[in-house]
C-alpha cells in the first residue's frame, strides 16, 4: 500500500513538472502584457485576452512558415512510410543474409544522436548546392524519421500471423496483392501510429532547419521563425507564447486522439523479433 502510494505520488509529480512549462506557455499566450513583464507574475490572468494570437498571426511570415512546416514534414513522413514499409516487409517475412546485421544498424541508427551529424550534413549540403533547399531538410528528416518507422512498422508486421498472406497465395493471389489485401488493412493502426511519431519529430526539429536554411529565409520553418520572434524592443512574450500555443495545438491534439494507438506502435516495435 505504502509503495502504491509513494510510485502515484512520483507519477503525479513527473507530470506536474512535464506539464507545468506548457500550461505556463498557455497562461502567458492570454495575459495582458503589463502582467506578463510583471516581478510578481500570477498563476492565472485577471483579464485573459486573445490580443497575443492576433499578433501572432497576423505577423510577417507566419503563414508562409506554418506553410513550409507542413511541406517538409509531411514530405518526410510519406518518404519514411514508403521505404520504412518495404523494409520492414523484408525484415519481418522474408530471411535473406545479412538480415540481422540490417537490423542492428536501424537499432544502432536510431539510437544515435542526430545532432552530432549536424557539421556532416552541413558540408554534404553545401558541397551538393542543397544549402537554402526546403528538398535538403526533407531528405535529413526523412533520415531521422526512417529508423523509427522500420523498428515500428516491424513490428506490427511480425505481430501479423504469416498464415494469413498463406491463405491469400493458396487462393491464387500474388504476394503483392496478398500484401495488399490482406496485410495492408492489418497495419493501418502501424501506419497511423507511425506516421504520427515521424510527424512530431519532424514537426519540432529546431537544428537542422537552423543550420541547413540560411540565406534563403522564407524558407524556415516555424520552430526557426518563433526563435527570432521578436521586435527591436525586445522579444513580445506574449505573441511569441501565443504563437508557440498554435503551433502547439494541431500535434497535441492528434495525440491525444490518437495516443493510444500510439502507444501501442511503440510497444510493439520494441518487442517484437
Amino acid at each position: 500500500m505504502i509503495r502504491r502510494v509513494l510510485l502515484n505520488a512520483l507519477a503525479l509529480a513527473i507530470l506536474l513538472v512535464s506539464v507545468f512549462p506548457v500550461y505556463w506557455m498557455v497562461v502567458t499566450a492570454v495575459k495582458p502584457t503589463l502582467e506578463i513583464t510583471s516581478e510578481t507574475p500570477a498563476f492565472w490572468p485577471s483579464r485573459p485576452t486573445l490580443e497575443h494570437f492576433a499578433t501572432a498571426v497576423a505577423a510577417d511570415g507566419f503563414w508562409g512558415f506554418w506553410r513550409n512546416s507542413l511541406l517538409v514534414t509531411a514530405g518526410a513522413v510519406l518518404l519514411s512510410l514508403a521505404v520504412a514499409l518495404l523494409a520492414a516487409f523484408a525484415v519481418a517475412r522474408l530471411r535473406w543474409r545479412g538480415r540481422r546485421a540490417f537490423v542492428l544498424m536501424v537499432f544502432i541508427a536510431q539510437m544515435a544522436p542526430w545532432e552530432a551529424l549536424l557539421t556532416v550534413m552541413f558540408i554534404i549540403a553545401r558541397d551538393t548546392n542543397m544549402l537554402d533547399r526546403a528538398a535538403m531538410l526533407t531528405l535529413v528528416y526523412f533520415m531521422i524519421t526512417l529508423p523509427i518507422a522500420i523498428v515500428t512498422l516491424r513490428g506490427f508486421l511480425a505481430s501479423i500471423p504469416p498464415e494469413l498472406e498463406e491463405a491469400a497465395l493458396t487462393d491464387g493471389a500474388s504476394r503483392p496483392a496478398a500484401f495488399r489485401r490482406v496485410v495492408l488493412p492489418l497495419l493501418a493502426p502501424g501506419l497511423m501510429s507511425t506516421s504520427l511519431l515521424g510527424f512530431i519529430t519532424a514537426w519540432n526539429e529546431f537544428a537542422f532547419a537552423n543550420t541547413l536554411i540560411i540565406k534563403n529565409q522564407d524558407d524556415r520553418t516555424l520552430p526557426v521563425w518563433l526563435s527570432s520572434f521578436s521586435n527591436v524592443f525586445g522579444t513580445d512574450w506574449g505573441a511569441t507564447m501565443a504563437a508557440s500555443t498554435l503551433f502547439m495545438l494541431p500535434v497535441l491534439l492528434v495525440f491525444l486522439v490518437l495516443q493510444r494507438r500510439v502507444v501501442t506502435g511503440a510497444l510493439a516495435g520494441a518487442v517484437k523479433g
